[in-house]
């Protein structure tokens, strides 16, 4: 299964690093962040990846070349027009195939197990996505669950960024810059997603208070 990684967002609530500095490769620990994510996703045996690039892209592309380094194979979309989320995978759908895939966004900082993700899905799901209890930071939740499925928008659960997708879930998408959200809350409503909880660490790295939190990596030891 090839992994997608989103990586091309300007980054502006963590101004001014990433005003010559992508948010990816923001060091954690004296890492940056991307590379964190891609040994993650190496240890789970995603070798094949995927990144898309806008915002000061080429400091990405150099820092990890073709992946080589880190034992897997990167391959870069470039967006010469920032396509936000769900844009920016329906440009990568050929790299990605036809096959289920994983997409990770490149600013989020979590422990989660990547072999826990499913390999395939019932006939009746074309998306499987990882969340988490809301955090006390966080005024409103993303989805409610029951019996492992996404039954509706809601308060108790936040979407980790980190998903399964099928390639049909895009079958229809809008050409140019979308969001990820309209095809998870179209996938909704036809009851196509299902869900696991992850319950260790996660932060969503948007904004500086958020980031100094886990700059020097003292969430390891918590």
């Amino acid at each position: 299964m090839k992994a997608m990684i989103l990586a091309a967002g300007l980054g502006r609530r963590l101004a001014p690093l990433t005003n010559h500095q992508p948010k990816p490769l923001l060091p954690i620990a004296g890492e940056p962040l991307l590379v964190r994510q891609i040994r993650q996703l190496s240890q789970a045996s995603y070798k094949d990846i995927v990144i898309n690039l806008h915002h000061l892209g080429a400091q990405i592309e150099t820092t990890l070349g073709d992946g080589s380094a880190l034992g897997v194979n990167i391959q870069y979309s470039h967006e010469d027009i920032l396509l936000d989320t769900g844009g920016g995978i329906v440009k990568a759908l050929p790299m990605l195939g036809n096959a289920p895939f994983v997409v990770l966004n490149g600013d989020i900082l979590t422990n989660f197990d990547f072999t826990d993700l499913p390999n395939d899905f019932t006939a009746d799901t074309l998306g499987h996505l990882v969340v988490t209890e809301k955090p006390a930071s966080r005024d409103h939740g993303d989805f409610n669950l029951n019996n492992q499925r996404i039954t509706e928008r809601g308060d108790d659960w936040v979407y980790c960024g980190i998903a399964v997708l099928d390639p049909r879930l895009f079958i229809n998408a809008p050409q140019g810059a979308f969001s990820l959200r309209d095809i998870y809350f179209s996938a909704l409503a036809k009851s196509q997603l299902s869900a696991q909880i992850h319950s260790g660490h996660w932060t969503d790295i948007g904004d500086l208070e958020e980031y100094a939190a886990v700059r020097d990596g003292g969430f390891e030891k918590k």
